[in-house]
């Protein structure tokens, strides 16, 4: 399936309303420090291209980078290892938030049910608890609510190793503003993992958009 970049999936899901790490995209190494020094460190460096869906996967993620010499040989690195099949790429540099939770959610197109927006327990918990509900798409206040009050794992939503509990309001503002993207039927489904749990506040990381395949 056709994809968006990373930069642009985060352009079309913060026009929608979700909250997402401040970042840059940089042509070159040299670049990709001089963004990264604007921001402030530590950053995450990470390959960014409409090739390139699954990241993590092929090791194009450079994350806890402390100074500038270090996000120029990252990106050094990550353009290197880029493929002709992954098109034209750049480097994305974005803020590391910190927080001990992550979640999951996304808006996917079900064959029997429609559009859906989906929510779950992220991170290095979530294939041992497996913690997912759906929604159908578009949803208001009162169906976003219900749909994180349906996880299971509610323990995790409340205060959490000295953090704050999340803040059912700003992530009811997330799952709404992923609803509001069914009615783009150029998009197929639209992923946001992980969610970090920064302050109590859900704040994307990373976004993917999947386009429909055009005929």
């Amino acid at each position: 399936m056709p994809t968006f970049s990373e930069s642009d999936s985060r352009d079309v899901v913060a026009a929608a309303g979700v909250v997402v790490s401040d970042w840059a995209v940089a042509p070159d190494p040299a670049g990709a420090a001089s963004v990264a020094s604007r921001m402030g460190f530590p950053v995450a460096a990470k390959l960014c291209g409409a090739g390139i869906a699954h990241k993590t996967e092929r090791g194009l993620v450079r994350l806890g980078l402390a100074g500038a010499s270090e996000v120029e040989s990252a990106a050094e690195e990550l353009l290197a290892v880029a493929t002709p099949e992954d098109g034209r790429v750049e480097v994305l540099v974005s803020t590391m938030l910190s927080g001990n939770r992550e979640l999951i959610a996304g808006l996917v197109r079900d064959d029997s049910f429609g559009p859906c927006v989906m929510l779950g327990i992220g991170g290095v918990l979530a294939e041992a608890v497996a913690d997912v509900a759906f929604r159908l798409a578009p949803l208001d206040r009162a169906d976003a609510h219900d749909l994180i009050a349906s996880l299971a794992t509610q323990a995790l939503l409340g205060p959490f190793r000295g953090e704050p509990a999340v803040d059912r309001e700003a992530l009811a503002d997330t799952l709404c503003a992923l609803g509001s993207l069914a009615g783009d039927e150029t998009i197929r489904s639209v992923d946001l993992n992980p969610l970090i749990i920064s302050d109590g506040r859900p704040v994307a990381v990373d976004a993917l958009v999947e386009l429909a395949e055009t005929t």
